[in-house]
């Protein structure tokens, strides 16, 4: 499939996603990893920081975690995402942060420009990263891998990356050695999602896009194979999920 024809697919995707949270699913997430991405963020910001946010969504991940710094721009494919993004930046009162659409497949931003570029659960083209970065800037880069839910993909018979030939996480890895950046450390990170109820798992599952033909819009889910794995994978009266997420930090040498 050609990536026009990917991204009008995930374009409506998103379109769709723009209207609605993660909370109301009642989601009790457990990290078993100790990499937090806006952690990292805090420890390498100071007040004359310009950050790039890819993937940027409802801008949510920025108001609520994001320290502050002398610049924040938010970019997202989707022209619905940027425009909750735009309301949610009226409601917040913030000068210093801005949002526009773009696609990272093809960066409309200026050379040697920002400090920090995150990047979170979308795709990315670290040559294009690496040119917008100041020397000595940083990437901190969180995506989702081709194991993750592997029990419930197991279940279904595929889903998101089944048919991946290689893992994302070492596709983005190589990505981003080969275009120069230096200190590169890729991190595996596990995850449990506890859920409530059936009814909270299957709403889940019918807008994520884990189970690719399912999700906003798709097919029906399979009732008997959802009921058979929460049989599999219930303890103590919530469905667990396992996650398999990674992290990648990085820096563009200094000149």
């Amino acid at each position: 499939m050609s990536h026009d024809s990917d991204l009008n697919n995930d374009l409506g995707y998103f379109d769709k996603m723009a209207h609605w949270s993660f909370d109301e699913f009642g989601i009790h997430s457990e990290c078993l990893t100790d990499w937090d991405l806006y952690e990292l963020l805090k420890a390498r910001v100071t007040p004359d920081s310009k950050i790039l946010d890819l993937g940027t969504a409802g801008g949510e991940k920025i108001f609520e975690f994001f320290p502050d710094c002398a610049e924040i721009l938010g970019t997202d494919f989707s022209s619905a995402m940027i425009g909750t993004a735009r309301k949610n930046l009226e409601k917040s009162g913030k000068k210093n942060v801005s949002f526009k659409v773009m696609d990272n497949l093809h960066m409309d931003v200026p050379d040697d420009y920002f400090d920090i570029v995150v990047a979170r659960h979308t795709c990315t083209v670290a040559s294009q990263i690496y040119r917008c970065l100041k020397p000595g800037g940083h990437l901190l880069l969180r995506g989702v891998d081709k194991y993750d839910c592997w029990s419930l993909k197991m279940e279904f018979g595929g889903g998101q990356g089944w048919n991946d030939p290689v893992p994302v996480s070492i596709s983005d890895y190589e990505q981003v050695l080969a275009a120069g950046f230096t200190e590169v450390e890729l991190v595996p990170i596990h995850m449990k999602d506890y859920f409530k109820s059936r009814e909270d798992f299957k709403g889940f599952l019918e807008v994520v896009p884990i189970l690719d033909d399912v999700s906003i819009g798709g097919q029906e889910l399979n009732e008997e194979l959802l009921d058979r794995y929460i049989a599999k994978n219930t303890v103590g009266g919530r469905i667990v999920l396992i996650r398999n997420y990674y992290g990648i930090s990085a820096r563009k040498p200094l000149e």
